[in-house]
C-alpha cells in the first residue's frame, strides 16, 4: 500500500539505485574522465537489479514475509556492489584506473540504509498483525 512508510523507503532506495547513477560519477581516472555506472555493464546491472528488487518489493505489500526476504536480498546485493567498489579502489596498484573517487561509490550505502529502515517497518507491521491475530 502506498500510505505505508516502508513504501517510501523502498521507493527512495529504487531512486537511489536507478536514478542517481546517472547523476553522480563513480570515479575519475588519470585522464580526468568521469566514469559513471553506465560505462561498465557489471555496475549498471547490479544497480538496476537493486532498483528492480526494490520496486518488486513495493508491489508485494500483501505478502509481508516475501517483501522482507526481498529486502534482505537487496541488502546483500548492495553489499556485494559496495564490496566490488572497495576492491576496485583499494586493490589496484598505483594510479592505474582510479584517480579520484566520486560520490557514486557511496550510493550503495545510502540504499542499504533505506532498505534497513524499510525492513524494520515491515517487521513492525508483521508483529502488529500477529498481535491482533492473537486477540481474536
Amino acid at each position: 500500500m502506498i500510505q505505508r512508510i516502508q513504501t517510501l523507503y523502498l521507493f527512495l532506495a529504487a531512486v537511489i539505485s536507478a536514478g542517481l547513477i546517472f547523476v553522480f560519477h563513480l570515479w575519475t581516472d588519470n585522464n580526468d574522465v568521469k566514469i559513471f555506472a553506465l560505462d561498465d555493464f557489471l555496475y549498471l546491472g547490479l544497480f538496476l537489479g537493486s532498483a528492480l528488487l526494490s520496486l518488486i518489493s513495493i508491489f508485494r505489500f500483501k505478502d509481508r514475509k516475501s517483501q522482507f526476504v526481498l529486502g534482505r536480498l537487496n541488502i546483500v546485493l548492495n553489499f556485494v556492489l559496495l564490496g566490488i567498489f572497495v576492491y576496485q579502489s583499494l586493490n589496484l596498484s598505483g594510479e592505474i584506473n582510479v584517480s579520484e573517487k566520486g560520490i557514486g561509490m557511496l550510493l550503495p550505502i545510502f540504499s542499504i540504509v533505506c532498505l534497513v529502515l524499510a525492513n524494520k517497518a515491515i517487521k513492525k507491521d508483521e508483529d502488529l498483525v500477529k498481535s491482533v491475530d492473537r486477540l481474536r
